[in-house]
């Protein structure tokens, strides 16, 4: 064996990476001056591309699969390095390889409050947080615009700039969503999604493609929240009065078991007598305090009188005495009154009763 075949049988003569950690993206595989062996055995697994780079130029991409590294397989490389004598010696370059599955849960969040519009609340400051996941598409981009000469790339070194593009869009596109802030939980899914397909742009340009953006949780300024539980507590509620009166039978029945102190059960239920005396006063109080109008002035009842066909009147209950004193009126004068069906003799309307005191004159003989 020459001295040439020994050192060139000191070369590795198999290019490969087992990915051990689950946050890995990109992995350039180490080699003592770079040096790869004529005739390597370049070995691409499924979900992984292998990127070679000369001289901080990057040359030919390799999708998975088993590849012997020669000059026919290194089109770009081969260009680049110009051998005059044929490629059979070893030669240099940077083997970077890419992890192309996806990298699930990812965590997003907001450091603190947006704020954003809504219709009924007019504005109103929102955190939110959530789970993405990424998948490299585009591993000459990601090596351009994100790697550079990282021999090790985790996600860790990324997600905080990808949180910021999502946090910094977040605010925009829920406005946009036109969601009301009360029908957000109903539409988590909805705004996911949408959210999704507005921020996926920004990711391409790092050659990075957004599968996946979940929203778990949307929540409001604690003083918000308890006032929504007021305004929910006072819909469960519903009709004040009727709720203010089963207060007062509790109240009534709690202070009839507890007879204050030994006292009789009269005590007891003298007070709670006048603790429902006084919630009965407070809800009649705040009932005429809210009243901004008087009632109306209670009108005296008129009569209609039917004389030879026709309709006369109206007339007091005081002026239908004079007419029957004046025998202008009888028991069997025809009369109508408003809210009267119909017209009635007099004799049949209860309102007149004490208008006949005294009887009506005799037949002449």
């Amino acid at each position: 064996m020459g001295f040439w075949d020994k050192l060139f049988g000191e070369f590795v003569d198999v290019v490969e990476w087992t990915n051990s950690s689950a946050d890995t993206m990109v992995y350039r595989y180490d080699r003592l001056g770079n040096e790869i062996k004529y005739g390597a055995k370049l070995t691409v697994r499924e979900g992984q591309v292998a990127v070679f780079v000369n001289q901080g130029q990057i040359a030919d991409v390799f999708e998975p699969g088993m590849y012997e590294l020669e000059t026919n397989n290194l089109p770009i490389l081969t260009t680049i390095q110009n051998w005059p004598h044929g490629f059979e010696s070893p030669f240099k370059a940077e083997v970077y390889f890419f992890n192309t599955t996806q990298f699930l849960n990812l965590k997003w969040g907001t450091k603190n409050p947006i704020m954003v519009r809504d219709p009924e609340f007019t504005a109103a400051r929102l955190r939110a947080y959530g789970t993405y996941s990424i998948k490299i598409t585009d591993a000459v981009t990601f090596l351009k615009e994100v790697v550079g000469t990282d021999g090790r790339f985790t996600t860790g070194e990324i997600t905080n700039q990808l949180r910021n593009l999502i946090v910094s869009n977040f605010s925009s596109i829920l406005g946009e969503s036109g969601i009301p802030l009360l029908d957000l939980a109903a539409n988590y899914d909805d705004l996911s999604s949408f959210i999704t397909e507005r921020i996926k742009p920004a990711f391409t340009e790092y050659g990075i493609s957004l599968k996946n953006l979940m929203v778990e949780n949307i929540s409001l300024p604690p003083e918000v929240e308890k006032a929504l539980d007021k305004r929910t507590s006072m819909g469960v509620i519903g009709d004040l009065k009727k709720y203010m009166d089963f207060q007062t039978a509790e109240a009534l029945e709690a202070a009839a078991k507890n007879p204050s102190g030994g006292g009789s059960d009269g005590i007891g239920m003298g007070m709670g007598i006048a603790v429902a005396k006084a919630m009965t006063d407070g809800v009649m109080g705040s009932s005429s305090t809210t009243s901004h109008s008087p009632p109306p002035v209670p009108t005296e009842k008129t009569f209609y009188i039917a004389v030879n066909g026709h309709q006369t009147g109206p007339f007091t209950l005081r002026e239908m005495r004079l007419k029957s004193a004046n025998s202008n009126l009888t028991r069997d004068s025809l009369i109508w009154s408003p809210g009267m069906d119909e017209w009635k003799s007099a004799k049949d309307v209860k309102a007149l009763d004490d208008v006949f005191t005294s009887p009506p004159p005799l037949p002449n003989a």
